[in-house]
């Protein structure tokens, strides 16, 4: 059994297929066939099963990709252990970020110091919703994420700390008020953002034993900025995603009470996690020390 058989198993069974593992890392697909053929007769199970047109592990071979991800990220931080010794100058880091507070508000400038201090450190950045990013860390994908904390089973890093608020079209009769409460916006039709805190909203409604009247559901924010536009609903977002240019077409008011949201990076177990990954912890933890997170229109303090 070799690391590199390890590696086509994690990634046929990632992009479930074997043509497409392939194509991921430059061989012929048949010498991805005849690596999980051999990794197969040694270990003496199947490991995969194919299902119509796509290739998905087996029981067994879900039950070991676990180990066999586990085993990945740890010779990774052997290999990250060895490169810091000779000044970290080779080496990856896989970074799982969400939506545009984590990938356009704080992942450019963390990674613009991050390369700048460490060029020789190969950087991988898979975006998806901030649950899929958790799904990422649990199966050992990715080897540090953006999260929203609190999150109990990872060791995380707070980083910025944003607001929820209420979006409203610019002739909506409460676009006049300062502030505005859950109940406010039960009575016209809602639209949730299906990609971003569409659970935390949902529990900050539940918390209130308040039902909003949901009318859409948006797989992406632009849509619900869209939606809201029109008049066609309300909704609530996080602030720090929502577009740096203002938009005339709605307006945004702070919710009352103040419903904070942090954002932070989580990783499986910091004991175990490499250098470089811990060098991007360290470095976007210093930049939030300076608060260069927090954008000019949030009046909240940000740490």
């Amino acid at each position: 059994m070799t690391l590199t058989q390890l590696e086509i198993f994690s990634l046929v069974a990632e992009l479930q297929g074997f043509t497409s593992a392939a194509h991921r890392l430059g061989v012929s697909q048949s010498a991805v066939s005849h690596a999980i053929k051999a990794l197969e007769q040694e270990l003496g199970v199947e490991l995969f099963r194919r299902h119509q047109s796509l290739v998905v592990p087996s029981d067994i071979g879900q039950q070991l990709l676990g180990r066999a991800r586990a085993m990945l990220g740890l010779a990774n931080t052997l290999q990250q252990e060895a490169a810091d010794a000779r000044g970290m100058k080779r080496g990856t880091l896989r970074i799982g970020s969400f939506g545009p507070t984590a990938s356009i508000r704080l992942l450019p400038g963390i990674l613009e110091r991050f390369r700048a201090a460490h060029p020789g450190i190969e950087v991988h950045v898979d975006e998806g919703p901030d649950r899929q990013v958790l799904e990422w860390l649990d199966e050992r994908r990715i080897d540090v994420g953006f999260v929203v904390l609190e999150q109990d089973r990872f060791d995380t890093f707070a980083l910025f700390e944003d607001q929820m608020v209420a979006l409203l079209p610019a002739d909506h009769p409460l676009a006049a008020r300062d502030t505005l409460t859950l109940q406010d916006l039960c009575d016209d039709p809602f639209i949730l953002t299906q990609a971003g805190s569409s659970e935390l909203v949902s529990r900050l409604f539940g918390a209130a034993q308040l039902r909003p009247k949901v009318r859409y559901r948006c797989a992406q924010l632009l849509s619900t900025l869209d939606a809201v536009s029109r008049g066609d609903g309300v909704s609530i977002v996080a602030e720090a995603s929502l577009p740096l240019l203002p938009d005339t077409r709605y307006v945004r008011r702070p919710l009352s009470p103040r419903e904070p949201r942090q954002i932070g990076l989580a990783v499986l177990d910091r004991r175990q996690s490499s250098p470089a990954t811990l060098a991007f912890i360290e470095i976007a933890q210093r930049l939030a020390e300076t608060s260069i997170f927090a954008p000019a229109h949030l009046s909240s303090k940000h740490s």
